[in-house]
């Protein structure tokens, strides 16, 4: 009985919405999310009008008027990878999407990983961004056993980028690798060929458990054309590959269908029939009942466009509790050690009904009482956004807690790095350091990364940056991905280039300099761009602010679908 007693764990906030500089940041950060929301219908449209009218001239169907069909209705696809390539192969036309579609959805109310060719861009040819999008589709799938559905229309490898796309461990035939990986663990896998399948490309659907056809689609090793090369066998693309051929001779496929249609009516008929592989208990992570109106946050989603500038190098300092306020349910948040190490945040929350701990980096300047090194006893101005001794002392104990209780992490990146300096060092920052990143490399339970601002060196790797094989990562438009901040970049890489011009005989002017350290910074933030990261698939998709609840909902229900959880073993750490 509680008698009434409450532990004030909800989180109350304390925005001024019509304050200057949050109505600046609104208005600031509207205008690049028009931009990006601009460039992702652009990218949506593939090859462009001309390339989805060959498309249907065919008797086929583009590949988003496909997942319109196969998705439930009224439900969306949280589309992984839709920057992929994005600025990349200029010299042979672009690669919109890396010629391929994938992401999350429902299909007869099961969540399935979607993985399908857009045929509208260079005949859904692969290229080498095309191959690791694929590769950390199935990634996803593997690691939160997902049922995977596949809708083929490729002609397979592009021939000019061969050696990038065939033979490393990362490459195409990781793919197929995959596919006999993920059968062996049990997860279902369906591939609908819903137009051409060649070469090395030919085995995917075949590695799968189930293979639909439509007709007038080809499955084949080798094409007409090759095959006469090779030994000389004059044949007809029906005869060789065709529908009827695999359903009726080689027994290859296991439905024809007549068209894109029926086949995808076929496919969501197989998907309803699918059972689940569950352990006694349905997930190992613990989940209440949720209802969306009684258990939504106090507080706005939208407010959260006000909290930070998108210029580079902006100086944003908030309270990242305004965050954690809109996205966990009832805005509750049982705070860890909330007196101590304060720039980083460490509590438990429940989204979407089920339980979290989330490390998020806080960014206003706190207040803290020195431990350790020359300065100790005294009182110090800790930098928000910054890792402190014991910010990361804090966080490497609760992650290893949270393993412990089998209780899935999220981070909320806004880190600046790790202190330095004398006090610094002699507190024992490498070591807390190590301890983090020691915590967060040996953590068992699903890990989702979300780069609300600046993700920036050795902070990256301890708040489970890419290498820390996180189940998702996202990052608002707001964020920026590099080894340190542009302004910092810039400081240093032109001084460098400055003396160096300056041993070989040249002197620049301040004139000079400055436009050395303009140039630097201008490709520097380029770089920590988002939109570059996703393109090369460092980060899985560049979300609304405003919809990060939803997006991280999703992702933990499809976290929760392995239940099968490694023991926790930390190993040797730093004390």
């Amino acid at each position: 009985m509680t008698n009434g007693v409450t532990i004030g764990n909800g989180l109350k906030s304390n925005l001024d919405l019509g304050a200057p500089r949050l109505n600046a940041n609104r208005q600031a950060l509207l205008k690049p999310m028009a931009s990006l929301r601009a460039e992702e219908d652009e990218i949506r449209q593939g090859g462009g009008a001309k390339a989805a009218d060959a498309q249907r001239a065919k008797g086929r169907l583009t590949v988003r008027e496909r997942l319109e069909l196969l998705l439930d209705p009224e439900t969306e696809l949280l589309e992984l990878g839709l920057w992929a390539a994005h600025g990349m192969y200029a010299e042979y036309g672009g690669a919109p999407g890396a010629g391929v579609v994938t992401g999350l959805g429902r299909v007869c109310g099961r969540l399935c990983m979607i993985i399908a060719n857009d045929a509208t861009v260079k005949a859904g040819a692969f290229f080498p961004m095309t191959a690791k999008k694929v590769l950390r589709a199935q990634t996803i799938a593997l690691e939160n056993r997902i049922p995977t559905l596949y809708l083929v229309d490729s002609a397979g490898v592009f021939l000019p980028l061969q050696e990038d796309v065939f033979p490393d461990t990362d490459d195409f035939g990781r793919v197929f690798r995959n596919n006999a990986v993920m059968s062996s663990l049990g997860i279902p896998q369906i591939t609908a060929i819903m137009g051409m399948c060649v070469a090395g490309g030919a085995y995917l659907p075949v590695m799968t458990d189930t293979v639909l056809m439509t007709e007038g689609s080809g499955l084949f090793l080798a094409g007409p054309s090759l095959v006469q090369a090779a030994i000389g066998q004059i044949t007809g693309p029906e005869e060789l590959g065709g529908a009827a051929m695999h359903a009726e001779i080689s027994g290859t496929v296991d439905f024809k269908e007549p068209n894109d249609h029926a086949c995808l009516v076929r496919l969501r008929s197989l998907v309803s029939k699918m059972g689940e592989r569950v352990s006694k208990t349905p997930e190992v992570f613990s989940r209440v009942e949720f209802d969306a109106q009684r258990d939504g946050p106090g507080a706005a989603a939208e407010d959260v466009y006000a909290l930070l500038s998108p210029e580079p190098g902006a100086s944003n300092v908030y309270d990242m509790r305004e965050i954690i306020a809109r996205i966990v349910d009832r805005s509750e948040f049982d705070e860890y050690k909330a007196d101590f190490g304060r720039t980083v945040l460490c509590g438990y929350a429940r989204i979407g009904g089920r339980a979290v701990g989330i490390v998020a980096n806080q960014k206003t300047n706190q207040m803290q009482t020195v431990a350790m090194g020359p300065a100790a006893g005294t009182k110090r101005i800790e930098v928000g956004g910054v890792i402190y001794t014991e910010s990361a002392q804090k966080a490497a104990r609760f992650i290893m807690d949270c393993n412990q209780s089998l209780i899935p992490l999220v981070f909320l990146h806004d880190v600046n790095g790790f202190m330095v300096g004398k006090d610094a060092e002699w507190s024992g920052i490498i070591r807390a350091g190590a301890k983090m990143v020691s915590a967060v490399s040996t953590s068992v339970v699903p890990k989702i990364s979300v780069i609300v601002g600046g993700s920036f060196g050795a902070g990256h790797y301890a708040m489970c940056g890419k290498a820390y094989d996180p189940r998702f990562l996202f990052a608002w438009p707001t964020a920026r991905y590099a080894v340190m901040s542009g302004a910092s970049a810039a400081n240093t890489l032109a001084e460098v280039r400055a003396k160096q011009m300056e041993r070989g005989g040249k002197v620049l002017s301040e004139a000079e300099k400055k436009a050395l350290h303009d140039e630097i910074k201008s490709t520097y933030d380029a770089q920590a761009d988002p939109r570059y990261g996703a393109a090369r698939l460092w980060i899985d998709a560049i979300i609304d602010p405003g919809k990060t609840r939803e997006v991280l909902m999703t992702a933990l229900e499809a976290c929760a679908l392995n239940t099968e959880v490694p023991r926790f073993n930390p190993g040797i750490l730093q004390t």
